[in-house]
């Protein structure tokens, strides 16, 4: 089983068009009734597994483990082919039928970046996210960019499930954490995030629109000093609809953009997390902007000094994360924006840049060539 994995160096660019395809194209799902109510997302690698029998999976897994060897090649085809939900089911019938936990067999026989993949693919989504925020606040420094990206991207009730599963793993709130290990109005605002709250009707308010837009731009450009509350107030509470018609008021009584007025109103972390919220509300891409143009806004959310998975220093754990969280709601749309953006596919860069039985459930997982 070859683990090793194969660097080229690509530069950072290739982070900042996968991030700014998967806040994009989270946008657009944000909006949809169809996607929000949904587990399996119509632009999805991974779907529901047609004949589906848990029992049947679990004993191939289990084959698979104990067997002469580890047959790595079943592993990756079973657990790259059925849905997270149809992932769990096996995992019980696992559990009930060897008196194992199957997370617990992959780590006990799988190693490096492949188990982590592995383990991952079996992970409830809520305790993986979880999991995940628990290791950006974890030891010397913080993975602020983690932070962004999950608490920006997922709906009110993913976060309430996320937050309850992070105090059942942990014995401690979440927002304890973020407490922490942030600070000043970016803490605030992650803060609101993780209580989810964000009001997530289809229906939006005019008036509520004109009266949020004008809070805004008295408390931005039409003083001086900025009130960052305000700010964290609607941006971190209201319906992407209702922000994106919001944004638009904002802009017939301001002559500017929103992202705009962050820009030079705000700073730092807490900027880039305003900024993230602007693009999950469709509002950066109204004018249908080019895709330099879609790099550039990733680049002011998430200005990383590391490459995402491709290059020296490969950042795994960010890679895999969004590889797995995307793989059934729009890691579809993420190839088609990667490619757009990068002059080449997320295949590709991932069989450039990866080996072995990693490479191979990633390639899996990201379901095809573009």
């Amino acid at each position: 089983m070859n683990l090793n994995i194969v660097f080229r160096p690509l530069g950072h660019i290739a982070e900042e068009a996968l991030m700014s395809a998967i806040l994009f194209w989270t946008s657009l799902r944000a909006t949809s009734p169809t996607c929000r109510q949904k587990t399996v997302g119509p632009r999805g690698t991974i779907r529901d597994y047609p004949g589906f029998s848990p029992a049947v999976d679990a004993e191939a897994i289990r084959k698979a483990i104990k067997g002469i060897g580890t047959d790595e090649k079943t592993l990756i085809s079973i657990l790259t082919e059925r849905s997270n939900a149809q992932r769990q089911l096996i995992a019980k019938e696992y559990q009930a039928t060897y008196e194992q936990e199957l997370k617990d067999d992959l780590k006990g026989d799988l190693s490096g970046h492949f188990e982590h993949v592995m383990v991952a693919l079996v992970t409830a989504p809520a305790l993986f996210d979880a999991k995940q925020l628990k290791k950006s606040m974890k030891g010397t420094g913080t993975d602020e960019d983690a932070l962004i990206e999950i608490l920006t991207t997922r709906t009110s009730r993913q976060m309430k499930e996320i937050t309850q599963a992070y105090y059942t793993v942990y014995k401690k709130s979440l927002g304890d954490d973020i407490s922490s290990e942030t600070s000043g109005d970016f803490r605030k605002a992650l803060l609101t995030l993780a209580d989810g709250r964000r009001d997530e009707s289809l229906k939006v308010d005019e008036h509520l629109a004109k009266k949020d837009a004008q809070i805004l731009y008295n408390a931005g450009e039409n003083k001086w000093g900025t009130d960052e509350d305000k700010f964290t107030e609607i941006l971190c509470l209201r319906s992407f609809p209702q922000l994106k018609l919001t944004f638009d008021e904002y802009r017939n009584i301001s002559q500017k953009d929103i992202e705009d007025s962050i820009k030079g109103e705000l700073s730092g972390r807490f900027e880039d997390l305003l900024l993230a919220i602007g693009l999950s509300s469709n509002v950066s891409f109204e004018r249908t902007p080019p895709p330099h143009d879609v790099a550039n806004c990733s680049l002011s959310i998430t200005p990383h000094s590391s490459s995402l998975g491709f290059g020296a220093g490969t950042d795994e754990f960010t890679l895999n994360r969004i590889m797995v969280s995307r793989s059934e709601t729009n890691l579809l749309d993420i190839r088609q924006e990667f490619k757009k953006h990068y002059g080449y596919s997320l295949y590709s860069a991932i069989q450039s840049d990866t080996s072995g039985d990693y490479r191979a459930v990633l390639l899996k997982i990201c379901g095809g060539d573009d």
